[in-house]
């Protein structure tokens, strides 16, 4: 399969100048903020295409598509590879595998099975807090936000770097965001240089700038419609 990228272009541009102005709009510089491209369900080349395109930062949340994907381009040693899906403990060590940031820990185990994983440098994480009622949704609960924090922090191979949510569709964005910058300021009393905040997607990533957002993630609004499923 191939991909014009006149298309991926134009996308990618109108993002990247909407992300922009989000930025200025809140007193921020835009080259602070990284853009990552989920690429979910769309197939290798797509991301060949992205490289070749300069992008440098791509999101997966399924890990056997995540591990199929980053063994097939692994030629592109400069592609950082973020991994935002919910993880099983017993698939940590292949979710590390080539991870450059996870954003999606939010269990003591989970922390602790990436950590056994590689006993080698460091791995970037996120805290990821779950900002809605239903404890059946992906991220800690935000009364035990300091206590993964404190934990994660004395795990010798993982750097927390910030926390991970998304925006409820019962709240607007603006409110869920402002939350999260709370539980980023509580994590930074644990880590202080914990300081990045992924959050932030299609519809609401100028929210998420405003509320000082530093990785955003971004699909469909770039890559096009996700290939049907069979």
């Amino acid at each position: 399969m191939t991909f014009s990228g006149d298309a991926l272009i134009d996308r990618l541009k109108t993002i990247d100048e909407r992300i922009a102005d989000a930025a200025r709009a809140a007193g921020r510089e835009p080259t602070d903020i990284t853009r990552i491209v989920v690429t979910k369900f769309h197939p290798p080349e797509l991301i060949r295409e992205l490289y070749r395109l300069g992008v440098r930062d791509v999101g997966e949340n399924r890990q056997q598509e995540y591990s199929a994907k980053t063994e097939e381009l692994s030629d592109l040693s400069d592609l950082n590879w973020h991994f935002i899906g919910q993880i099983q403990s017993k698939k940590a060590k292949a979710v590390r595998a080539g991870a450059a940031l996870v954003h999606s820990v939010d269990r003591e185990r989970v922390a602790d099975a990436l950590d056994r994983a590689d006993s080698d440098g460091q791995l970037d994480v996120f805290v990821q807090i779950n900002l809605t009622d239903d404890p059946g949704r992906g991220g800690v609960s935000p009364e035990s936000v300091d206590a993964l924090a404190t934990h994660i922090a004395g795990l010798p191979t993982l750097r927390l770097r910030g926390v991970m949510a998304v925006a409820p569709l019962d709240e607007s964005p603006a409110s869920a965001f402002a939350r999260l910058r709370n539980y980023s300021a509580l994590v930074q009393t644990v880590v202080p240089d914990a300081t990045w905040m992924s959050a932030g997607m299609t519809t609401d990533f100028a929210e998420a700038i405003a509320a000082g957002a530093t990785h955003l993630r971004i699909g469909s609004a770039i890559t096009g419609p996700r290939p049907v499923q069979g």
